[in-house]
């Protein structure tokens, strides 16, 4: 059978099932956009975390779960007469096209960066669109996301180091002044200055290729993993970690870089 067919036949069959569940299940014929936002957020997480395993059957399960609420948001704006899925659909693949005029306009490109430099400038440009730059970075992102954004959205219109090395003495510069607002005492000069030096590295993450929000959950998940081995031998060897030394924590934790 025809792949495409297949596809149709499948998403015709979830739009089917989205109807009955909209019209008889108690629980589903309540709910909102506004009931299902945390839970739409919370899948997303989910999905996240399945990609940061590597888990394939995970991430087709969450991508799933996920696919469900934007067919159920769908739903909701078709039973309010305001749109339906094809609308979604067709909108998508409109943008799609307009975005991408280096594939469907005979628009020449040189690299990456080009086309997402004429992304961000089509979108300046679209009817209702984003009337400046960083409008279209949502508020509640978390910081470091939206940190992340920020930057890539000012880099779309030029506005970046003209080499990435450069944001090294960024981060130097900020690093001494957090160490002046440190020696002052002052409590709100150091929050600041963490937050310009956080803002640093993160851009130097994203000048060399590497996505903050990820490199750290590796890193707080290497963590996790060397901290339960240093707490199960502890518990092996009949220790209280609350009583021991930090130097002898330390042997333990040495070991424990060496087995995860």
């Amino acid at each position: 059978m025809n792949s495409v067919k297949i596809k149709t036949e499948s998403f015709e069959r979830l739009l089917q099932v989205m109807d009955d569940l909209r019209s008889k299940c108690p629980w589903d014929k309540v709910q909102t956009n506004e009931t299902l936002r945390t839970l739409t957020i919370e899948e997303t997480y989910e999905l996240a975390d399945a990609i940061i395993k590597d888990d394939n059957a995970e991430i087709c399960k969450e991508l799933g779960d996920l696919l469900l609420h934007i067919v159920f948001y769908a739903k909701i704006g078709e039973e309010k007469e305001l749109f339906d899925i094809g609308d979604v659909i067709n909108g998508l693949v409109e943008k799609l096209i307009y975005r991408h005029p280096h594939i469907f306009a005979g628009i020449k490109v040189k690299d990456t960066n080009e086309v997402l430099e004429n992304w961000e400038k089509l979108k300046l440009k679209e009817k209702e669109g984003n009337r400046t730059v960083l409008e279209g970075v949502p508020t509640s992102l978390p910081a470091m996301i939206k940190a992340y954004r920020i930057q890539d959205k000012a880099r779309g219109v030029g506005f970046d180091w003209t080499e990435r090395s450069q944001v090294w003495d960024k981060i130097n510069e900020e690093i001494d002044e957090l160490k002046a607002e440190i020696d002052k005492k002052d409590e709100q000069g150091i929050e600041e200055e963490f937050g310009d030096l956080f803002f640093a590295l993160i851009n130097a993450a994203r000048l060399y290729n590497i996505n903050p929000e990820n490199a750290l959950e590796l890193t707080n998940r290497k963590f996790i993993k060397r901290f339960n081995y240093l707490e199960q031998q502890t518990i092996k060897k009949g220790l209280d970690l609350k009583k021991m030394t930090l130097p002898e924590m330390d042997i333990i934790w040495e070991k424990a870089k060496q087995v995860v």
